[in-house]
């Protein structure tokens, strides 16, 4: 199993951890990971992407072009990276920020209305968490229980007493995705 993402939006939203958040989770799973981000110079509302792989066997490059699975969580990333997802790839996106949904129909569209949800759990910043939980719903590459795991390594410790929360927004991604009729390979 070989499993190559790109994860793209705003600085702020969380891009950066959510990549690295799987990156701990799959050391923890004795997998090989990757996680290569990009961002610009700005700290919140600037372009951010992490290109984040892991994998049951050596990665030769963290250097991708073609994904299995792009999460965008922007109108921007969605148009720059639609045309990124492998032919029967997946691609989430964050419903409530889209304007233009996705073209394509050679692969599988997962939208999620996280930054909504998130809001009903009174903290914007698990959005990242509930898209999360949709990834894993559709690809289970990785257990939950690692998740948080890695999140713990992610998190500063004074942002400990939020992981309930965040497991709570996995579960909440999860619950999502299971509502929506997408059938993806691993």
């Amino acid at each position: 199993m070989t499993e190559e993402i790109i994860i793209a939006g705003f600085g702020g939203q969380g891009v950066l951890s959510l990549g690295q958040t799987l990156c701990y989770a799959g050391v923890i799973e004795n997998k090989e990971v990757s996680w290569m981000p990009s961002y610009g110079p700005e700290m919140r509302g600037g372009t951010a992407n992490c290109i984040t792989i892991i994998s049951d066997q050596k990665i030769s490059s963290p250097i991708v072009t073609k994904f299995d699975t792009v999460i965008a969580l922007n109108q921007p990333s969605l148009d720059k990276f639609e045309n990124s997802v492998k032919q029967n790839g997946l691609l989430i996106y964050e419903a409530s920020t889209i304007i233009n949904s996705p073209k394509r129909t050679d692969i599988n569209v997962l939208p999620v209305d996280a930054a909504n949800e998130a809001t009903k759990l009174k903290n914007n910043r698990v959005m990242n968490m509930i898209i999360l939980g949709a990834f894993l719903q559709k690809k289970p590459i990785l257990k939950i229980e690692t998740i948080l795991e890695g999140l713990k390594k992610v998190l500063p410790d004074r942002y400990h007493h939020l992981l309930p929360l965040n497991e709570q927004a996995l579960k909440k991604g999860m619950e999502l995705a299971e509502k929506v009729n997408v059938v993806v390979d691993i």
